[in-house]
């Protein structure tokens, strides 16, 4: 029975617990006795009994002078931040984690009589209490987990500023026949409905299918078998292939040689050849044994002087009988197993056969991908799971868990709204309505900004969250030069926003407000399609399901571009970081998989694969043990385990087009340095752009400066100039001439000036061209006919003096034939020489100069 301990009792108990301790702590105990010391409980009133020494489960414990075998139970007080779990085990939980909707509490207990949450005045109440927006209530969705909201709904009207598709919803009357199907059913763009208009046609590439809803997918995706088009067009009419009796039929319906079947390579496009494929049969276990013929028999036969395997291998007269493990224990390092024919090695748990299959190493558990949430800390046969500041292991689940801050909220774009959704789903509303064809989304958490892109309106828009609601307060961020804004990323660190453009082929940046912006990457694109950056290391990361689809990386600054994956990747749609534990999930909609690797491309994972589970996914994001994503194909968003894959649950349904989907919580944008802000410095001293540089190694640089697509860096690489190619200070231009004939130069030629180029306020290099005078005839002869007659008197004069000359010089003749030189082979170098270089002045030889023998 238990009792509260008077303050004296307490002091003459911990008292006596250290005498106790001091004499049993001389006696010898096993490696599995813990020593349990309260001195925390035994300041407290609620001590009920004291644990002393835990023996083999059991706790000697010492209460009021009689020491006993107990039960371990100790009525702990927990902080004033923390909740008490109460018996049996009186667990300690943050106290926000009660009545979050997950049981923290092994017993349960932090969900136990929770008040219903109170819906605001915007809000309507489920049956099962959870509040949605009113807007919700008879949209022709269960917004309900129980679909309260779709009772007894009268049939709705639309104002005479609305059309009202075939499904009876409103759009406004102004999307109507504009190219774009806005009414889940596409009535708005039917031709019926259009009154004589015809819709704005979307144009495809010639490598492209287009679906009949204006969507792009790749041509060879038509009749492969799979709806790639959101409304099945490109499966519609199809005629697949019959293959012959010796083939095999991939997935897609084409056909493949039946010997390429579970052959370990992916002869089909979509991999089907490969699965359910038999393992082979290695005969592995205690109860088999191979034959060295190749077959298999029952352990049972083997020593049973009966020739079971066709060779007689399982019968070998040396051996039978024979214990190897009781010389020198086999050679194994730990345990040794005899066999009837043999022995085999083995090791504890933790721990595996080196290749010598005689010593044991130590398993390191964190290798492996997922190991733990966050930290994995390897021990000799062990390891450990621990959790970053912020967060602690979840009594319950083992994972890690946010410690403080608000219940994680999800935001996700519908394609006309953004909607807000609490994890617990206890809170379901309406974000941002009347949108036209909003596609990518995200959150500057620090800010309490949002911001998204619409692919129709072709712009990028950001508004406070409190104030998004009201159109009045949406800003455009990104509104020209922008044409298939399909994700975007922003920077919350350097306040920056990066984005992928999968019609224009270009991934580019821009502060948060748009002044400045910049095209990083513009090369070897094809489908730039999902973006996710790391502002604190200064990478990001970026899908592109073109032809050769791929996941590449590069520094913020576009620096350091590598591919990561671009083996068993199709169609990679959505990808986020798992910036705790440095891994990259993605989505493809193609091989139907939710995948991870290390930021480093290796350790491969495949968390999810299943055509009915992720038919077309989208996006996703990830926090703590969870991964959530949005399904175009089941029109839904859905949450599971991100380590293992299970527990696949339906957050929300019977949307009309979900696609980006983020999440809202203290911790998911951790704060890092600004180093283009750092100190007194502004904008790192870049004249226009100051970008984040990765982070590859310790001596790496901080920043970098960037200019606009017309300019480059100059010499201090901060300062902007015109042109691709700027031409180094004091240096002037090359002019090319036609080769000309050289003429003796003068002893000194005078210097012609060359004209100087001409640079403006910017930096910008004007070309200098001459002057065209007006046509003037009479003029022009006057001054010809003069310099006509002038160079005339001068090729007369030059050939008296060549004739003169020829006269009066001496010619000498050498034997050696490197001297036979004459005057009219120095012409002739002369003549051989390249345009731009001076030669030295030719010197005449004289006579007078020789020493004649």
């Amino acid at each position: 029975m238990l009792r509260r301990y008077s303050a004296a009792d307490r002091e003459h108990t911990a008292a006596a617990a250290a005498l106790f301790y001091t004499h049993t702590h001389t006696h010898t105990h096993t490696h599995t006795d813990t020593l349990l010391l309260f001195s925390e409980a035994v300041q407290s009133e609620e001590v009920v009994m004291f644990c002393v020494w835990r023996v083999g489960g059991l706790c000697v414990c010492w209460g009021l002078l009689l020491i006993s075998l107990c039960v371990d139970t100790v009525a702990k007080v927990c902080r004033s931040t923390e909740f008490n779990c109460g018996d049996p085990m009186y667990q300690c939980v943050p106290k926000n984690w009660h009545c979050d909707g997950k049981d923290d509490c092994i017993n349960g207990a932090d969900e136990k009589n929770c008040t219903v949450k109170e819906c605001t005045a915007r809000e309507f109440r489920c049956a099962s209490g959870q509040c949605i927006s009113t807007s919700f209530v008879c949209d022709k969705e269960a917004d309900c987990t129980d679909g309260s909201d779709e009772v007894a709904c009268p049939k709705p009207t639309c104002s005479s500023r609305s059309f009202q598709c075939n499904n009876s919803v409103c759009v406004p009357a102004l999307w109507r026949c504009d190219g774009d199907a806005d009414c889940s059913d596409g009535s708005d763009e039917w031709p019926q409905n259009c009154e004589g208009r015809l819709p704005q046609e979307k144009r495809c590439s010639p490598h492209e299918f287009q679906c009949a809803d204006g969507e792009c997918i790749h041509s060879n995706w038509k009749c492969d078998g799979e709806k790639e088009c959101r409304d099945g067009s490109d499966e519609a009419s199809c005629t697949h292939a019959t293959c012959s009796p010796d083939q095999f039929q991939c997935t897609d319906g084409t056909c493949i040689h039946g010997s390429l079947q579970c052959n370990k390579k992916h002869d089909c496009s979509d991999l089907s050849d490969e699965f359910g494929c038999n393992k082979e049969n290695v005969c592995e276990g205690p109860t088999q044994f191979r034959c060295r013929s190749g077959g298999c028999i029952n352990m049972d036969n083997v020593c049973d002087n009966k020739k079971d395997c066709q060779d007689g291998s399982d019968e070998p007269l040396k051996e039978c009988g024979l214990n190897e493990c009781s010389s020198g224990n086999g050679g194994c390092s730990h345990s040794c197993i005899d066999l009837k024919i043999g022995y085999n090695c083995s090791c504890p748990a933790g721990y595996n056969l080196k290749t010598d299959r005689k010593t044991c190493e130590d398993v390191d558990e964190c290798a492996q991908p997922d190991t733990c949430s966050q930290i994995c800390i390897n021990f000799p046969g062990t390891y450990k799971c621990d959790c970053l500041d912020g967060y602690q292991i979840d009594p319950v689940s083992k994972r890690c868990k946010a410690e403080s801050g608000k219940i994680p909220t999800l935001y996700f774009t519908n394609r006309h709204e953004v909607r807000m959704m609490t994890v617990d789903q206890r809170e379901y509303v309406r974000l941002i309505p009347q949108l036209k064809n909003a596609v990518a989304l995200d959150i500057h958490i620090p800010n309490k900004m949002i911001f998204w892109s619409d692919l129709s309106l072709k712009k990028i828009y950001s508004s406070k969250l409190n104030m998004a609601n009201d159109s009045a307060n949406h800003n455009v961020v990104v509104g020209s030069g922008i044409e298939a804004p399909e994700d975007i990323a922003v920077d919350w660190v350097h306040e920056n926003i990066y984005w992928t453009d999968s019609a224009l082929k270009t991934i580019s940046v821009a502060t948060i407000d748009g002044g400045i912006r910049k095209t990083l990457i513009a090369d070897n694109l094809e489908k730039p399609r999902a973006i996710t950056i790391d502002p604190v290391n200064n990478f990001m990361y970026w899908t592109d399901w073109g032809e050769q689809a791929k996941i590449e990386k590069s520094g913020l600054n576009g620096a350091d571009r590598i591919v990561l994956v671009n083996n068993n990747i199709v169609w990679p749609n959505g990808i986020t970081l798992d910036l705790v534990g440095q891994r990259l999930y993605w989505v493809d909609a193609k091989l139907h998989t939710l995948s991870s690797i290390d930021v480093n491309g290796g350790t491969r994972h495949t968390v999810i694969q299943s055509e009915e589970k992720m038919v077309h996914p989208l996006s996703l994001i990830v926090f703590e043990e969870k991964v959530f994503w949005t399904d175009t194909g089941r029109r839904a968003v859905f949450s599971a385990n991100r380590l293992t894959g299970k527990d696949i649950t339906e957050l929300a349904v019977d949307l009309v087009q979900p696609e980006d989907i983020v999440l809202f919580h203290d911790l998911k944008q951790p704060m890092s340095t600004n180093w283009c802000r750092r100190g007194n410095s502004l904008n790192g001293g870049c004249e226009f752009l100051c970008l984040p540089a990765p982070m590859i190694n310790k001596q790496s640089p901080k920043y970098t400066c960037a200019c606009p697509d017309n300019m480059v860096l100059g010499d201090d690489m901060r300062r902007c100039v015109a042109g691709s190619a700027v031409l180094p200070p004091n240096r002037t231009p090359t002019t090319t001439k036609s080769p000309r004939k050289l003429t003796t130069p003068p002893a000194n030629p005078p210097q012609q000036a060359t004209p100087e180029p001409v640079f403006t306020a910017k930096g910008e290099r004007l070309a200098i061209s001459p002057e065209e005078s007006p046509s003037s005839h009479p003029v022009t002869l006057y001054i010809l006919l003069p310099l006509m007659a002038m160079c005339l008197l001068i090729f007369g004069a030059g050939l008296l003096w060549r004739h003169w000359r020829h006269k009066n010089t001496n010619t000498i003749h050498f034997d050696n034939p490197v001297y036979q030189k004459t005057t009219e082979d120095e012409v002739h170098i002369c003549r051989n020489g390249s345009e731009g270089y001076v030669y030295p002045q030719r010197q005449m030889l004289s006579m007078e100069d020789m020493d004649v023998a």
